[in-house]
């Protein structure tokens, strides 16, 4: 049982003996990359387990380069790798841009993967160029009437801008800037509706690829719908402000005149209690003018009568008026007729 026991133990030992080996020796990458004319010494693989740099990775790397023409250096791999860089895809955005006569050597690639890019994709890109759709973009003309442009822009990437390059968004923003300008220094927006391709060629005129890592090819208008009459909108909201401006100011005049009125009544009031008092006044005054002599009876009778005679005069004033105005009636009911 003790000879049984050891052989096991023996057994597991040599076991993870051999897997140590072939993990820190990779025998299998060594030979395909021998057979792949690719010389790699196999203490440099053995650094690269130690370095925590998988051996395939960079291996694979090297024979795909190799085999495509392409000469790279180990070293400058294992050091992109350990920057946090993809290897796998700065190797092949290098085989395609050699591939399409691009110019892209591995430190600009580098630079581009380690910046957040994907540098396959920009390649891809340069050599396929991508069509971006812009949101609906709003713009008024000068004759006041809105319209709503979609625009197609098709770029492709500036492979020396990629690295400190505006993005999708700014071209955006500067395609829609530009077709905003462009439609709003339209005298009519039948002029923009009759020639799309006006705003395309102002838009592109104006190099809003600059300092972006794309290269603008072409605007094109997509479509172009009319919206609001913005002219119109903006004349009836003059014209209710206006309203509003003359109500307040008839409602200031209406106010003060009324506040007049009172015045004037309060004003009126005071005249004619002052009247009534004077009124009260007249019979003392009299009294003490027959007291004194100043008055007598024939002078107090006839002032009597000259009052009688202005209220008799009154009367048939008053009377003769309604008199006249009960005749003008029926002509005015015979005129209607």
């Amino acid at each position: 049982m003790e000879g049984l026991g050891l052989i096991v133990v023996v057994i597991i030992a040599v076991i993870i003996f051999l897997w140590l080996f072939f993990y820190f020796v990779p025998i299998g990458l060594w030979f395909s990359a021998v057979f792949a004319k690719v010389y790699v010494p196999i203490g440099q693989l053995i650094a690269m387990r130690i370095r925590k740099v998988p051996p395939s990775i960079i291996l694979n790397a090297l024979v795909n380069s190799s085999k495509a023409g392409l000469k790279l250096n180990r070293d400058d791999l294992e050091a992109h790798y350990l920057a946090g860089g993809n290897v796998r895809t700065v190797v092949n955005a290098l085989i395609s841009a050699d591939k399409a006569n691009i110019n892209l050597d591995f430190k600009s690639a580098t630079a581009i993967d380690l910046a957040g890019r994907d540098v396959l994709q920009a390649v891809q890109m340069s050599v396929n160029p991508k069509v971006i759709n812009t949101p609906p973009v709003t713009a008024v003309a000068k004759d006041g009437i809105q319209l709503v442009a979609k625009a197609r822009v098709t770029v492709r990437a500036n492979i020396k801008q990629l690295v400190g390059g505006a993005g999708e968004e700014t071209v955006l923003a500067r395609v829609g800037e530009g077709v905003v300008s462009s439609i709003g220094s339209a005298a009519s927006h039948k002029e923009v509706l009759e020639n799309p391709d006006s705003i395309s060629k102002v838009v592109l005129s104006k190099g809003l690829d600059a300092g972006t890592a794309f290269e603008i090819l072409s605007i094109d208008i997509a479509d172009i719908d009319i919206g609001k009459n913005i002219g119109a909108v903006l004349q009836t909201d003059q014209a209710d402000a206006d309203l509003k401006v003359a109500q307040a100011k008839a409602e200031e005049r209406r106010a003060m005149a009324v506040a007049k009125e009172q015045e004037m009544k309060a004003l009126a009031q005071e005249m004619r209690a002052k009247v009534i008092e004077a009124e009260a006044e007249v019979p003392l005054a009299m009294s003490e003018a027959f007291r004194a002599g100043n008055l007598g009876v024939l002078d107090y009778l006839k002032m009597k009568n000259i009052e009688a005679d202005t209220e008799m005069r009154g009367s048939i004033s008053k009377t003769e008026e309604k008199t006249k105005q009960s005749k003008r009636k029926p002509d005015k009911d015979e005129d209607k007729k």
